[in-house]
């Protein structure tokens, strides 16, 4: 905490402690932004005990105080990164810790983010934590923390751990959902909704993306093993609504028959929910998404998008920020890890599926 916040809250406290003295027998609660409430009553003991004890209280903090952590993420446009990222703050807040969010420019801008992360070494951060474009575009960014002695944690997509250790970057900690599973469990959702039978169809992420590949490999694999099941159409929709639209609608005029769309996140569900709806289709074609975002419930809600198969988005950003700070509490140093294959530690949160019949247990 720095001297002028102290002052100003030590005059603060003085003056709360002057109108006790004048007669004053309510108690009075002090709120700083940084800091646990601390109340005052006239009856614990002089002003200046009041007062040492109060300032005391402020500048040491909470658990998690005195630690600066930078947050890069994906796109702020993509609500599954802007719902993370203002549970995090808000985390952050009633904690008392330090914590800075940053958002990619564009899911295409791969080069961009890595000089994001580049700039945040120089910051005087104690930890960052990121959420990759791609698997190996900030990995050079990971070496250039790691030597600074800056903590790295990967949030979410995991990066290519591999070339990470090739490049001497270490990351302290993943806290991730199993994607391939999480394609799984649309996969046997839409099968078990179809009876077994019908074509199907996938809207993949963007091009090279894992998390995409991850999602679309769990569908794919799924699938093949079904004999009523077949596979027509895999394009990518470069996590995008109007191009999942357009890609969706192709896919609807050369597949007339066609039963069901899997979606690799709700953005692109949303659109090919539009192109479902456009080609008047509803309730023939299901829809099933990725990431039960709240347009997603929403649309599930209305009886549009059929499915969405969730991920404690939040939970994952507020834990991967966590164990960065008390990875830099415990004295980690990673130059101390270059190449220990015992990095990062990886933590798999569940996914949920949501459809017509729970949605209401997520809202």
């Amino acid at each position: 905490m720095g001297k002028k916040v102290l002052s100003l809250l030590v005059t603060t406290v003085l003056t709360m402690s002057m109108l006790a003295g004048c007669g004053s027998t309510h108690e009075t609660e002090l709120t700083p932004t940084d800091a646990t409430p601390t109340k005052i009553t006239e009856a614990e003991g002089t002003a200046a005990d009041k007062v040492e004890e109060t300032v005391e209280a402020l500048a040491e903090g909470g658990e998690y105080a005195d630690v600066k952590v930078a947050c890069l993420v994906k796109t702020e446009s993509n609500v599954y990164w802007s719902d993370m990222g203002a549970a995090i703050l808000s985390w952050a807040d009633e904690n008392g810790a330090a914590v800075d969010m940053y958002y990619a420019e564009s899911e295409e801008n791969i080069a961009g983010q890595l000089e994001q992360m580049e700039n945040l070494i120089t910051k005087g951060y104690d930890a960052i934590c990121f959420a990759p474009l791609t698997s190996v575009n900030l990995v050079e960014g990971v070496a250039k923390a790691t030597e600074a002695g800056i903590i790295c944690v990967n949030i979410d997509e995991s990066m290519d751990f591999t070339a990470c250790r090739e490049a001497d970057g270490v990351v302290y900690s993943n806290f991730v959902t199993d994607n391939y599973i999480v394609g799984q469990k649309a996969a046997k959702y839409i099968a078990e909704k179809l009876g077994g039978e019908g074509k199907v169809a996938i809207v993949e992420g963007a091009a090279g993306n894992t998390t995409s590949q991850q999602r679309t490999g769990g569908a794919t694999d799924t699938w093949a093993e079904m004999d009523g099941i077949e596979l027509v159409a895999s394009q990518p929709g470069d996590w995008d609504r109007m191009t999942s639209m357009d890609v969706a609608s192709a896919m609807i005029t050369a597949n007339p028959d066609l039963k069901a769309i899997y979606c690799c996140n709700d953005v692109e569900a949303l659109g090919v929910t539009e192109a479902v709806i456009n080609a008047n289709k509803l309730g023939e074609i299901l829809v099933v998404g990725t990431d039960a975002t709240a347009d997603g419930k929403n649309s599930i809600a209305k009886g549009e998008e059929t499915a969405s198969v969730g991920q404690d988005n939040t939970g994952i950003g507020i834990e991967s920020v966590k164990s960065a700070i008390e990875a830099v509490k415990a004295g980690f140093v990673p130059t101390d890890h270059i190449g220990d294959e015992s990095y990062p530690a990886i933590t798999y949160v569940d996914s949920f599926l949501v459809d017509s019949d729970n949605v209401a247990d997520y809202k």
